[in-house]
């Protein structure tokens, strides 16, 4: 069944899916065998390196397949907020910051992705609510100050 529609992903977002996928099967394709290359035997270390890029090319198989898996059925559902949502928090030092949800990660410092512990946290959240969320240095702790859906 093929879905069609933007499937709640911005251009912008939807542009940055489809960067990364070429990116990620530019990287694919370096990795492929050369020709003759899986008849030829080596030493183990020639072995060890034809593996570990099966493994990447595995790996980068994968991340081209959920990527791909976004772009037809959007990035999110009921349990994340959509692309574009725009959040102002306070922070438990005061600092109140605005970020940009966004599906896919990008170069823009001030955004969240949507399925990051943050942006999990805040589906359903509103203005005053305090919301907990795990980071690297442990659960960190906000209060919405603001919360726009997308146009």
């Amino acid at each position: 069944m093929v879905i069609s529609g933007d499937k709640g992903l911005s251009s912008a977002a939807r542009s940055q899916l489809e960067k990364e996928i070429a990116n990620l099967r530019a990287q694919r394709a370096a990795l492929a065998p050369q020709p003759g290359e899986q008849e030829r035997t080596g030493d183990a270390a020639d072995q060890a390196d034809v593996i570990d890029r099966a493994e990447a090319a595995a790996r980068l198989d994968r991340q081209i397949a959920d990527l791909a898996a976004k772009m037809e059925h959007g990035g999110y559902g009921n349990s994340q907020l959509p692309d574009g949502t725009v959040v102002t928090l306070r922070f438990s030092d005061g600092d109140e910051e605005t970020f940009q949800v966004v599906t896919v990660p990008g170069e823009d410092a001030d955004a969240i992705t949507s399925d990051s512990p943050l942006g999990l946290a805040l589906v359903g959240a509103k203005a005053g609510d305090e919301i907990t969320y795990r980071t690297p240095r442990g659960e960190a702790k906000s209060t919405v100050v603001k919360v726009t859906a997308p146009k």
